[in-house]
């Protein structure tokens, strides 16, 4: 047997002991669906509030290096900030309500499933790529840097995004807010699994991209599925995006070509 604060051992006896095991209680917690649409709701709003302030005072965001990190970092990270508010304020606060202890046993799973991601999103790109063409096979991100000679610090700062504060800011938002949600409910653990890869992959608002994200998800979403914890799916996240993240910076400063 495993120690209670411990993931089973190997994923295929993790999965399936989720079934078995009960639903964890949310004593304490007083915050449901309305927080994660309030989160939401903060993410659209400023994304939208950006962009019109970049239309009003004439700036290309393609070419401003400001709006480019401004439009890509601000949306998600403000949004993340009101969720762990929300916990604070109408919670246990983000350790308890969200799921964040931390443990060993957590990382290595999440480094697995980050692994098994990184191979299953290659694979899925390049499925992806044929069917919308190579010339619509790009991200959001992608798309506002394309093109975009980003100074250095300013590329750096684009990868520690992509690749560090950006996964944890969803994390934190769909497996942690969402999936709290959800289990307040009493829904099953399957349950949030689903719905959360689901949200997550519309929730970018990249219609085209979709069902690559819905891949993507998979191994983020199972990291958090057999442990109960958000350490995994944040380790499994940050590990996915690596990659991407250290190819947008060689593209931005002009090492890679587009």
């Amino acid at each position: 047997m495993n120690p209670p604060d411990e993931p089973p051992t190997g994923l295929i006896e993790g999965v399936r002991a989720v079934g078995r095991e009960p639903v964890p209680e949310r004593t304490g917690q007083r915050w449901g669906f309305g927080a994660f649409l309030l989160v939401e709701a903060v993410f659209v709003l400023s994304a939208v509030f950006i962009t019109a302030v970049a239309r009003t005072s004439g700036t290309d965001i393609g070419s401003s290096v400001a709006f480019i990190l401004v439009g890509s970092m601000a949306p998600t990270v403000l949004a993340a900030v009101v969720a762990v508010v929300i916990t604070r304020v109408r919670g246990n606060g983000p350790l308890v309500d969200l799921r964040l202890a931390w443990n060993w046993a957590d990382v290595k799973v999440g480094l697995k499933l980050g692994a098994l991601g990184l191979v299953l999103t290659y694979l899925a790109a390049l499925v992806w790529s044929r069917v919308v063409g190579d010339q619509n096979a790009t991200s959001a991100i992608g798309e506002l840097v394309d093109g975009a000679a980003l100074p250095l610090a300013a590329a750096i700062a684009m990868f520690l995004y992509v690749c560090f504060v950006g996964p944890i800011c969803e994390e934190l938002i769909y497996r942690g807010l969402l999936w709290g949600a959800i289990e307040r409910q009493g829904w099953s653990q399957w349950a949030a699994f689903v719905l959360t890869t689901l949200i997550f992959a519309a929730s970018h608002l990249e219609p085209l991209r979709t069902s690559l994200l819905i891949v993507i998800a998979l191994p983020i979403g199972i990291a958090r599925l057999i442990t109960r914890r958000l350490t995994a799916s944040v380790v499994a996240h940050v590990v996915n995006n690596f990659l991407p993240g250290l190819t947008l910076l060689l593209v931005s400063i002009g090492v890679m070509p587009t």
